[in-house]
Formats: C-alpha cells, structure tokens, sequence
C-alpha cells in the first residue's frame, strides 16, 4: 500500500543491525588473542607455586602440573625447620613501622616541596633526583659502617631507617599535592589552623588515595627487601620472609615443595594488601599523573 508514491513501511518489523567490517572483527580477535596469551603467562607461575605446595621436591622437578597430596607435610616440614611465627613478625613489624615512617617522612616533605616556595627549593629537589640515578650498591659500605657505630647491626631499625626517606616517593607526592586545591589550605589558614594541623586535618584526608597507592609501593618495597637485610641481619631469629626464602633454598638438598609453601606465605601480604587499597591505588596514581 503506497500513499503518495511513497511504500509504507510494515509496523513491527526488525531493523536489521548492522554488521561489524571484517578487518574490525579481526582486529578483536586478535587483541583478545594476544591478551589472553599474556594473562595465562601472568597466572601461570602463580598457578604453579599454589600446585607445588602439594607435591614432593620431586614431583616439582618432573614438572608435574597437577595437585598432589603433599601439602601437610610440607608445612609441617617448614615449620619444623623454621620458626615462622617469629619471621613473619620480623617482616610485619620492619614493613609495617617502615611503611608508617615512610608515609609520613616523604608526604610531609612532598607537601613542604610544593607548597612553600623558595629560590633554593627546586635545585635541592634536584639533587634529590640526581640521587636516584646512583645505585644502592655505592651505599652499602658507608651505611654499613653508619650502623655498625651507632650499634644497630642486627637490629630492626637498621633495615627501616635508611628506607624512610624514599626519593621517589617524596616525587610521587609532591606531583600529587600539585592537584590538592589550596583553597582548602587557605581556608583552613582562616580559621585559625596551624600548619601542622592543615596537613593532619584536611591534606592526609583529602589525600587519602594518595597515601592509599604509597602505601602498597612502599609495603611492597619493604616486605621484598632482600640485600640490605641480607647485610645487617646476621642471626636466624632477626631473618625476614624473603631471607629465610632464600636459605631453604640455598641448601644442598632444597626442598621445593617446602620452598613453595614458603613463597605462598611471603605472597599473602602483599596480595591481600593490594585487593584491599586496589580502588584507591587506581585513584592514588591518576591523581598523581594530573
């Protein structure tokens, strides 16, 4: 039926959806493709470690990939063999005081960098900078004979003291306060605030996902440290996760399959910690990129 030389067009009838081009559709495959290989080389070695702490030492260097039934014994034989208990709470403890330290060394000075205003201020912070380029290793000597005359050799403090004023998190901070909104500060200033109260009372809220993403670098960065606690912790009852990690497996006969159920413990932490901050950490780095 036509009205006008027009065909009306049926009521009801489907609009058919247009068809992806070819070369789009081939594009897709090929990215979910690439991205599904990178995903299974990324969850592999975890799969693999959570697999082995089934297996004996030797299923693990036959290469079996399949849940075995050997996992109470190899936590039984790690915790004959070591006394977890008192090396996790060395690794919490050096994390935990050194991340809280850190945190608030190198936010007061990233908030110090960019707010007060001085001709001297931006060539220290690049000496400050300069310093990064200078590997740990030229450290090491003179640091160790800075702890060994103040008597801390062996100590807690020697692993946490020269990590709580990290560089690049001074950086990190300083880029990020450049988004904290000085009105606030200025306001704050006109009710009457002292500085140190600004910076407890409205900067650490206002940045809380600032200090969200500092806080799983830098519990990270303490929880993996393994050189420098290699160095001054000389006794098996100061060991952190890591270091014990390493002298099962630096025995004459390792035992993987007690080495696995070792690193899954050491994982945990930092995996939990991770999940828990994940929104903020996302937030925290956005923000400190604008």
């Amino acid at each position: 039926m036509t009205v006008a030389g027009t065909p009306m067009r049926r009521t009801g009838a489907r609009t058919a959806t247009p068809r992806r081009p070819a070369p789009d559709r081939l594009k897709s495959i090929v990215t979910y493709t690439v991205l599904s290989i990178a995903a299974f080389v990324s969850i592999f070695p975890f799969f693999w470690m959570i697999v082995g702490t089934t297996n004996s030492s030797i299923d693990i260097q036959q290469g079996k990939a399949s849940f075995g039934t050997y996992f109470w014994q190899n936590v039984t034989t790690l915790f004959d063999q070591v006394n977890i208990l008192r090396v996790l709470f060395n690794s919490f403890y050096i994390s935990i005081v050194g991340t809280l330290l850190t945190l608030l060394i190198a936010s007061m000075a990233g908030y110090a960098f960019e707010i007060f205003r001085s001709k001297a201020r931006e060539r220290i912070f690049a000496v400050l900078l300069l310093m990064l380029s200078i590997p740990f290793a030229a450290f090491m000597v003179p640091l160790f004979m800075m702890m060994s005359g103040a008597g801390l050799i062996n100590t807690y403090w020697a692993i946490i003291l020269p990590t709580v004023a990290n560089i690049f998190v001074i950086f990190y901070f300083r880029q990020a306060t450049k988004a904290f909104p000085h009105e606030l500060r200025d306001a704050a200033k006109i009710d009457g605030l002292k500085e140190w109260q600004i910076f407890l009372r409205v900067y650490m809220p206002v940045m809380q996902s600032t200090y969200a993403a500092a806080t799983i670098i830098v519990f990270m960065l303490n929880w993996n440290n393994y050189l420098w606690p290699l160095i001054v912790l000389q006794t098996n009852d100061m060991k952190t996760m890591v270091l014990t990690i390493s002298s099962l497996n630096s025995a004459y006969t390792p035992d993987f399959g007690v080495i696995m159920v070792a690193t899954v413990i050491t994982t945990l932490p930092t995996l939990i910690i991770f999940f828990v901050l994940q929104r903020l950490f996302v937030q925290g780095m956005l923000g400190s990129v604008k």
